[in-house]
């Protein structure tokens, strides 16, 4: 017996895509089906985008440690959370409620100045044993000064840093990285500025400040509370797309292949990788220095990849010392072991760390690779060839940036109540 449609359970994203739908079968003949989408995506309003789960809609108080912070966010399985003032007023407009956001790879920044600043010592960790203000302070001015020539080149085998393990115990246990707040360094780590959305905005804009604009989440406030209501993130928006599957303009687009859609969009020789016995602290700071959120993990002299780390993966470092308490120096080879591990220590069979290199080939569907990064809940793919030799990388970001492209004179005086923007702002 066939299922009438009415009995189907439909997913909430699914709900999203038969609106597009609706509106596909209605638009101009004469127009291109990217311009079909943007009309119909301009139609929706973000308050029709399902609601994220309530532990993924997360604030991180302004006067919360860098230590309490790092611990929320992986718990939460969570790249970034919008940073609260703390003493703002109670009837503050949520533009004055919010610093901005704090994410990992902020924190990961502030982690590389610490390192560099040891590098340059000649005995142990002396920030632990700086006084905590002054420290702060200085952090604070050298990550400022370090946005604008985000250089790393002392990677002495003999430095302080290719020895991490030490490194590493000696600033999870200092009274800095305990003492310094989240408000410490809000302003001058975040690779976006504070952006948010409101209910009756469109999916297009959500959906150009998740690609052009390179946003990895975007709030929706209400007004009316002056708080996050909503947290649209990129996996997100790709979970939609999956759960689109089988809709007509979805298999339009889906079904096309990478390499007509123009993916990946670097060549081969561009893609930033670091070697296995390379420090896994290199591997952070090219992250750090590329503005990528992960890098492979390739054999020595080669280019096949053996895994992959993010920015995230710092949470390791900072949570477990056991990953690298074995070791004189952690090699992004020896990091990945070590982390799987510890994975499997603590069942959590979920991460994407546990599952190897996820790849595809030019040859595959937009379609197929959309299905393997939603199932395997990871941000990035990498395109192999015959011989399993790396060819690009596909991020979420990419993926987004096909569907959509952004009008003429688009966002108008949108960005204005922001600016200036930071000086590190990717915007």
């Amino acid at each position: 017996m066939v299922m009438e449609e009415s009995e189907t359970p439909r997913s909430p994203e699914a709900e999203v895509g038969l609106q597009v739908e609706d509106l596909w079968d209605i638009q101009e003949q004469q127009l291109t089906p990217t311009e079909k989408l943007n009309a119909c995506f301009e139609s929706i309003p973000v308050s029709a985008f399902p609601p994220a789960p309530s532990s993924q809609v997360i604030e991180i108080n302004s006067d919360t440690t860098l230590a309490d912070a790092v611990k929320l966010l992986a718990r939460h399985k969570l790249l970034s959370a919008p940073v609260v003032d703390v003493n703002a007023p109670e009837d503050a407009s949520w533009i004055d409620r919010y610093l901005g956001i704090v994410e990992f790879a902020g924190i990961v920044v502030w982690i590389l100045h610490q390192s560099e600043r040891m590098e340059g010592s000649n005995t142990a960790f002396d920030l632990a044993t700086d006084d905590a203000e002054d420290a702060t302070a200085s952090a604070v001015a050298a990550a400022a000064n370090g946005m604008s020539s985000p250089r790393f080149k002392s990677m002495h085998p003999d430095s302080p840093t290719a020895t991490c393990g030490k490194f590493f115990e000696t600033l999870t246990s200092s009274d800095f990285y305990k003492n310094t707040k989240v408000g410490d360094i809000s302003g001058s780590f975040r690779w976006a500025p504070f952006l948010a959305l409101q209910k009756a905005n469109s999916f297009l804009t959500m959906l150009l400040l998740l690609s052009k604009y390179r946003m990895k989440s975007v709030p929706v406030v209400d007004l009316g509370e002056a708080t996050v209501d909503n947290v649209i993130t990129q996996s997100a928006v790709i979970h939609m797309l999956k759960e689109c599957a089988g809709l007509h303009w979805f298999e339009s687009w889906g079904s096309k292949k990478l390499f007509e859609l123009g993916l990946p969009l670097m060549k081969p020789r561009q893609i930033i990788k670091v070697n296995e016995d390379e420090p896994v602290l290199q591997a952070f700071k090219l992250m750090r220095q590329k503005g990528v959120g992960g890098v492979p993990v390739v054999e020595n002299g080669g280019s096949k990849a053996i895994g992959n780390i993010s920015i995230r993966d710092i949470q390791f470092l900072l949570i477990a010392p056991q990953i690298y308490r074995e070791y004189r120096s952690i090699t992004a080879k020896n990091f990945l072991t070590t982390v799987r591990s510890y994975l499997k220590e603590e069942h959590e069979k979920e991460s994407p760390l546990l599952g190897g290199m996820v790849t595809c080939r030019r040859g595959d569907s937009l379609k197929e690779v959309i299905m393997k990064l939603d199932s395997m809940k990871i941000h990035r793919i990498y395109v192999v060839d015959g011989g399993g030799n790396l060819e690009g990388v596909i991020t979420l970001r990419d993926i987004i940036s096909k569907l959509v492209h952004e009008p003429r004179g688009y966002f108008g005086d949108f960005f204005d109540g922001v600016l200036p923007l930071p000086a590190n702002s990717r915007v």
